[in-house]
């Protein structure tokens, strides 16, 4: 795995050999993203969360591309601390690393973002809710996107904040923007 371009770009990070409930986000899926996001948002203005944090390579990419506020959620023990371990030799020092459950973390927070990042578990039974959960908590900024990685199995269309999605294989990223204007980005 390696952070694709930015700042720290050519980096490689190696997460530990047996991760059972992570599943980082493809090269390939993560430079198509990104290229998204890169021609749609600032990253220097960006506040970002990140949902089931996992490795923390969409936190790492943020990073190198300039979003320095940044804050990951993830309960894996192990995980939690490869991600403390990772941002600290690459020398990340405005990350705020956050061990917790994430729906109970929504459910508590009060921040609002720029940018939500969820890549759940595939097998997670209520992916459905997360969407729901970020607009009813409010936890988006005016213009924030919220970006949710998932599978074919789940269709986030008829989503009032819906606005695209993208397919790489078998990964889909639903984008959904708090917008009051449907004007047509990404």
């Amino acid at each position: 795995m390696r952070i694709i371009s930015g700042e720290l770009g050519g980096r490689r990070i190696s997460p530990p050999a047996n991760m059972p409930h992570t599943r980082p986000t493809t090269d390939i899926a993560k430079e198509g993203l990104f290229n998204i996001i890169q021609n749609n948002l600032e990253f220097e203005n960006l506040k970002s969360l990140d949902l089931f944090g996992g490795t923390g390579c969409i936190s790492y990419e943020l990073y190198s591309r300039g979003v320095k506020d940044l804050t990951i959620v993830e309960k894996d023990p192990a995980m939690h601390a490869f991600i403390k371990k990772t941002s600290a030799a690459l020398t990340i020092t405005t990350i705020q690393i956050v061990f917790s459950d994430v729906f109970k973390y929504i459910q508590s927070c009060s921040e609002k973002y720029d940018f939500i990042f969820a890549g759940p578990p595939y097998a997670l039974g209520n992916i459905e809710d997360l969407p729901k959960l970020i607009f009813q908590q409010n936890l988006l900024n005016e213009n924030g996107w919220f970006v949710l990685e998932h599978t074919p199995r789940n269709d986030f269309k008829n989503f009032p904040f819906y606005r695209t999605e993208r397919k790489y294989g078998t990964t889909i990223f639903s984008i959904f923007i708090n917008r009051i204007n449907n004007a047509d980005e990404a």
